[in-house]
């Protein structure tokens, strides 16, 4: 029998619309699944944070931690089929930065609808900048790229998802050496100012790719993890597992073997705030997965289920077993979602 941990970024609603979002849920299985449990943890992070509690979490259980940051890109470059050699690598993701009433502000990265094509155009554009600043630029996929600065070690920069829609003057790096990046940003951002491809997409009413985000600095040569799947998440969090699935359906497939499933169905709707959509992507993952998974635990296919929930404040890490389902004393309930 297996043993699966399933990590649900954005799947703990905010505190001040728990109570409210639990009881408009329709979810007996996630119920039980979070009430009659062999371990449970609940962690609060602190208010200068870089990085989401599931994405902290996930660099220290795939051994890929810098300084206590996340430092995922050497290995995302491995599984995009880049080898990054030697040298100290960062993430880049093209992004669409907007002017709020008193300061600038990122866009959620997954509003951009990037396509191949318009990636590879801007990154093609970018790419003698980058060399001429001394530092080698790698295309990975449309929205993830990585850029080579040995120089630039000790930068404190946050992840995309933490800085979306919060004061980027909060986020942007001091110093220094923080001087060369930002003269490289202002300079590929006034080359695409007039590029094409953001005429293109602002004929067709899509946000202008006019900025890039830099952050998950690495060099270490660690590989992709195989055990690890994924769905509906960013590129850069999909090259670090072993498999994409398309669809959450037929998980009997997956369950001979222990494995790690990570779904991002919930972080564009927790994101915006849109918690109707929120409920709703909770309900198929009611029929899709929570249910499904607890008749593997009774019928004993699986021995073990790990659950990692986390929002942008907290993480809930909990276990449950075939024998901790039968606790019949504890009633089933979603409390623990507003804990």
């Amino acid at each position: 029998m297996a043993h699966l941990t399933l990590v649900l970024p954005y799947a703990l609603p905010l505190p001040e619309f728990a109570p409210d979002l639990a009881r408009a849920l329709n979810t007996p299985a996630l119920a039980a699944l979070l009430s009659r449990t062999s371990s449970h943890a609940q962690h609060r992070t602190g208010e200068a944070v870089h990085a989401l509690p599931h994405e902290t979490w996930l660099a220290r259980s795939l051994g890929l931690e810098r300084e206590g940051r996340p430092a995922f890109a050497a290995a995302a470059m491995r599984g995009l089929g880049l080898d990054p050699g030697e040298g100290n690598w960062f993430i880049v993701n093209p992004a669409h930065i907007q002017i709020a009433r008193s300061h600038l502000m990122m866009a959620d990265l997954r509003q951009l609808a990037l396509s191949e094509d318009e990636g590879r155009a801007l990154f093609e554009a970018a790419r003698p900048l980058c060399e001429e600043a001394g530092h080698r630029l790698a295309y990975g996929d449309a929205g993830t790229w990585f850029l080579r600065a040995d120089a630039w070690t000790g930068l404190d920069l946050a992840t995309p998802d933490t800085v979306v829609g919060m004061d980027l003057t909060d986020f942007m790096p001091k110093g220094d050496k923080a001087l060369p990046y930002r003269r490289l940003q202002n300079e590929i951002q006034m080359l695409w100012y007039a590029h094409p491809v953001n005429a293109a997409r602002e004929a067709r009413r899509l946000p202008p790719v006019n900025a890039f985000w830099l952050w998950g600095a690495a060099d270490t040569n660690a590989g992709r993890h195989s055990a690890m799947l994924t769905h509906a998440v960013p590129g850069w969090l999909a090259a670090l597992g072993g498999r994409r699935l398309d669809t959450l359906a037929g998980l009997d497939a997956v369950l001979g073997q222990d494995a790690m499933l990570v779904a991002g169905d919930l972080a564009e709707a927790a994101i915006a705030a849109d918690w109707g959509s929120w409920v709703m992507g909770m309900q198929r993952f009611e029929e899709q997965l929570f249910a499904p998974l607890l008749a593997t635990l009774k019928d004993g296919r699986l021995k073990r289920l790990r659950l990692v929930l986390s929002s942008r404040e907290a993480l809930l890490d909990l276990s449950t077993t075939g024998l901790a389902q039968r606790k019949f004393w504890n009633r089933p309930t979603l409390a623990r979602l507003s804990a």
